[in-house]
């Protein structure tokens, strides 16, 4: 099988893996949508008060919304994404296995969290944006081109998320519990990614900073983008930018943590 076929067989095998949890899928579906009617008159309530706060009209904020509920599992934003299981496979030794497969490691992952974030981006995604555009007045654009530069944002948000959580399950080769380093990075993603607020709305340096950061590209860049609000190229060189970064700082430590397990296992 050649390495293409291989890696869109694990993104296949990703998909189906979480597709496998109906009730939770459901579940999840009906959370996302309860927590959307709650930020949504949130929203209202913030916004007749303070009219185009961070540069949206009432209508862009609730979209922003029920987009964040729609992307907040496919960019893994809380985390429960493959990292504790990496980091579980690090603390039992069953990485070594992973390391003699005929397939890279970070390949290998990014493969099977693409399809993941396929499935929970049609599983829990679509319906909570759908009510929400039946019960409030969303700005959804008519223009085929947008969708499609949303949805490739949302692929570089994803590849972003991933690579940042790479990072993250590698330090278990270094820690013996990882569950630290995985809630401070979930705190962070909270913060960061403008699941709570736009980031827009974040005043001075700390919206400067904050809008600079990774966490950036996962939830407020892909909203701009369908909103209007962003320049799709400018957006799509932050994402691959921080992308290439991360990936390639992941691909030194996993180097780095590869000679650890050869040295430990002579």
């Amino acid at each position: 099988m050649g390495s293409g076929r291989l890696y869109a067989a694990v993104a296949a095998g990703g998909f189906r893996r979480y597709a496998t949890y109906r009730a939770a899928t459901l579940a999840g579906m009906f959370t996302n949508t309860v927590f959307g009617v709650i930020l949504a008159y949130t929203y209202i309530a913030l916004w007749d008060e303070r009219p185009h706060l961070g540069g949206y009209d009432q209508s862009q904020a609730l979209t922003y919304v029920w987009l964040g509920q729609a992307l907040l599992m496919t960019m893994c934003v809380m985390g429960t994404g493959f990292e504790g299981e990496l980091i579980e496979r690090i603390r039992t030794g069953d990485i070594a296995i992973d390391l003699y497969r005929p397939a890279d490691l970070q390949l290998w992952w990014l493969a099977q969290d693409l399809g993941r974030a396929l499935f929970h981006l049609l599983g829990r995604g679509v319906i909570p944006v759908a009510f929400g555009a039946w019960a409030f007045d969303l700005t959804l654009p008519v223009s085929p081109l947008t969708w499609l530069a949303f949805l490739l944002a949302v692929t570089l948000g994803v590849v972003v998320s991933y690579a940042f959580r790479f990072l993250v399950a590698l330090t278990g080769f270094w820690l013996l519990d990882g569950a630290g380093v995985i809630q401070m990075a979930w705190l962070a993603g909270i913060f960061c990614s403008g699941m709570v607020l736009p980031l827009n709305v974040f005043p001075g340096l700390l919206g400067e900073i904050v809008r600079a950061l990774p966490w950036a590209a996962l939830i407020q860049a892909p909203t701009d983008i369908l909103l209007g609000e962003a320049d799709p190229l400018a957006t799509f060189a932050f994402q691959a930018g921080w992308a290439v970064v991360l990936l390639g700082a992941g691909r030194l430590l996993q180097a780095v943590a590869t000679r650890r397990v050869v040295v430990q296992g002579g």
